[in-house]
């Protein structure tokens, strides 16, 4: 009988995605392109990169694009909303939600109000 529980805590815990900062990228596309051909693998090893890395930072760099080589969805540089800002959102939201509901509410206010309207003058009319 096999058991479902696991053994223990996972041998091999998953490796953190790395980052690299704009300075680091630049300093490597600079070095790989100053490097003789057959030195260039070197490099790429050294720094446990890829060929398809340096690619992108240079048509990033190419670009004119400083702030393209900064990856904003692992980034510590993303700037955070203040407490403030963070609180207007909320209310933003909240706004928008309520009004959406109010507006909901006073047609179907508006609906039963024709209906009862309807509903007495039948009533009326049948006495």
């Amino acid at each position: 009988m096999t058991s479902t529980k696991p053994a223990g805590p996972d041998p091999a815990p998953r490796p953190k995605r790395r980052s690299f900062s704009p300075e680091y990228k630049l300093r490597i596309v600079a070095e790989y392109d100053a490097a003789p051909k057959n030195e260039k693998g070197a490099v790429l090893r050294r720094e446990r990169l890829y060929h398809s890395h340096v690619k992108e930072w240079r048509a990033a760099r190419d670009a004119g694009a400083l702030e393209k080589l900064v990856d904003k969805r692992t980034s510590p540089a993303r700037p955070k909303k203040s407490v403030a800002e963070a609180e207007n959102e909320k209310l933003r939201r909240q706004v928008e939600r309520l009004e959406k509901e109010l507006a909901r509410n006073k047609a179907a206010l508006e609906v039963m109000g024709k209906a009862s309207a309807l509903l007495e003058m039948i009533s009326e009319g049948a006495d």
